[in-house]
């Protein structure tokens, strides 16, 4: 049968992931490509690792196109959206992974600033909150021009972290910004059903980050209930999932080998030099 000819529910289907260009982003936009999904890799800066990251996909036989916007730019969010769901009219999952991650703490050297806690707000909330209204748009519009609903609801899944029931003072604009994305969830789930369901997935420690090396990085991995953190490919595989569970909406996954049940005082990057 001509894929073009199959009934909705057997379509090939589209993913836009952001930040997809390297580190967990590429990960994720990798797993999806196994499993048979087109694929839009969204990048900011990384030409050359999104073109890297493009051939890759490409390898799975899916259909696959690289995207650049600047997401501190509202209007550069928004025509990113347009492009995309017009190159992939069967888009059906929306994985916000692009995030801004920088230090600083209230009491240290490195105090919040009112330009540092801006930027993070705009890339790590902002940016996601106005693509997923435009998810929610596209996939209501299509459900009302089509007359048919998507045997699994389509999907926005929200890249948040396990620190965030795991409170600490450290990288404190990120952490805000994360737990406002967080308490967006359950709101969007609730104003967005029954035409798109959203969902947090909140990784542990899974690639190092920032100044941490190697040894540190391996040594908090560590740091777990399980003896483990997550890895990129158990974030990948939950993101998937995720898409792919049309009961779920308006809750978040926790996949960090527990990290999150072990309180700590400061972040978990910090306890290993």
């Amino acid at each position: 049968m001509n894929p073009s000819s199959k009934p909705p529910s057997q379509q090939v289907k589209a993913v836009l992931v952001t930040g997809a260009a390297k580190r967990l982003g590429r990960e994720i936009a990798l797993q999806f490509a196994r499993q048979g999904w087109d694929v839009a890799v969204h990048y900011g800066r990384s030409a050359q690792e999104a073109t890297a990251t493009v051939e890759e996909i490409g390898a799975f036989g899916v259909k696959v196109r690289a995207f650049q916007a600047d997401l501190t730019s509202e209007a550069a969010t928004k025509d990113l959206f347009l492009a995309v769901s017009n190159a992939f009219p069967n888009l059906d999952c929306l994985v916000n992974s692009a995030s801004l991650f920088e230090y600083d703490r209230a009491n240290s050297n490195t105090p919040l600033s009112g330009k540092s806690l801006q930027e993070h707000m705009q890339v790590n909330l902002t940016a996601p909150i106005l693509l997923s209204q435009l998810m929610f748009e596209h996939q209501k519009n299509k459900a009302i021009t089509s007359g048919i609903m998507s045997t699994v609801i389509p999907a926005v899944i929200q890249l948040l972290d396990q620190k965030l029931i795991n409170l600490n003072p450290d990288y404190l604009s990120y952490t805000l910004s994360k737990a406002a994305l967080l308490t967006s969830v359950e709101l969007l789930a609730m104003d967005f059903a029954p035409y798109l369901r959203v969902v947090g997935l909140a990784p542990g420690i899974s690639l190092p980050s920032g100044d941490q090396t190697i040894d540190g990085f391996s040594k908090a991995h560590q740091m777990t209930p399980l003896g483990k953190s997550s890895t990129p490919a158990d974030i990948a595989k939950a993101a998937v999932f995720l898409a792919e569970s049309g009961a779920i909406t308006g809750t978040t996954l926790y996949v960090d080998g527990g990290q999150h049940l072990l309180p700590s005082s400061r972040d978990v990057m910090f306890k290993t030099n």
